[in-house]
């Protein structure tokens, strides 16, 4: 076949057949290297980028464990359902990461000390690296600025937080297993009498010929709970030094005995820029 019986898109034209045997995709930048002694050859070229960002912290924070929830009771009689959450021996700084070495800008804090037989070898290797005791839990903070940070530093919340500041707090919601549409997405079972045959069940999914599929993202039957949740912006009711204790007023992820990520509240334009 001649080349400029070709198609500009490098298509079979419309004349011959509707059927193409060149290996050639539009979307792609193409090449076409042909001459008339050999074969038409195209060679294609992908682009692909990967962008991998990571969200800034307003500020540094700590990890604490769940305790449970009570009523806190205000000097002016006022009723607070609150969060307490403990924290055991840990929050200390593990390793500071720079744009020259990592780059990024990061603090890594550990928390939870366990026996040495609980970690891997290289666990151990890289926290026996800065001289620290092993430790369970590894987390990082990406802030704007890590001056004054450095490994070995022990972090204290009283230091951090103060009673009425605001915090985001993350931890793993509590796993509810294999669930039904009811349980998982508050769906609205069907009547129980009158001759109905459809009391718990999903019911219809989609149309048959069109589109014939089921679309990407359709509430259905799964595994509920069990996943990474923020809680943002709730508010630090009481400090206690004595028992070592926080009290955050609300609701946080996860059951008593749960890990939780404590850290400053998000504010855009106040404690992180507005890009």
């Amino acid at each position: 076949m001649p080349i400029s019986s070709l198609s500009p898109i490098g298509h079979c034209p419309p004349s011959l057949s509707l059927k193409c045997n060149f290996p050639f995709r539009p979307t792609r930048k193409a090449s076409i290297l042909a001459s008339p002694k050999q074969p038409l050859i195209f060679t294609t070229k992908r682009t692909t980028t990967h962008i991998v960002s990571m969200s800034y912290e307003a500020g540094i924070g700590v990890m604490g464990t769940k305790l449970g929830m009570m009523s806190y009771f205000e000097p002016d009689g006022t009723v607070v359902p609150v969060t307490v959450v403990g924290f055991r021996e840990g929050n200390i700084v593990t390793q500071v990461k720079t744009e020259a070495t990592d780059g990024y800008d990061a603090v890594q804090i550990g928390y939870r000390r366990v026996r040495d037989k609980k970690l891997t070898k290289p666990e151990l290797g890289h926290l026996q690296k800065s001289g620290l005791i092993p430790m369970r839990h590894l987390q990082e903070f990406r802030l704007q600025s890590i001056d004054g940070f450095e490994a070995g530093q022990k972090l204290a919340f009283e230091e951090i937080f103060n009673e009425g500041d605001l915090v985001d707090v993350s931890g793993t919601t509590i796993g509810k297993g294999f669930q039904g549409g009811i349980k998982r997405h508050n769906f609205r079972r069907g009547a129980m009498t009158h001759g109905s045959k459809s009391h718990r069940q999903l019911g219809s999914i989609g149309a048959g010929t069109t589109p014939g599929r089921v679309y990407k993202g359709k509430k259905m039957p799964g595994r509920m709970g069990g996943t990474t949740r923020k809680i943002r912006k709730l508010k630090i009711v009481k400090i206690d030094n004595d028992l070592r204790v926080v009290m955050i007023k609300g609701a946080v992820p996860g059951k008593p005995g749960n890990l939780l990520r404590v850290a400053p509240a998000k504010i855009v334009g106040k404690n992180i820029p507005n890009n």
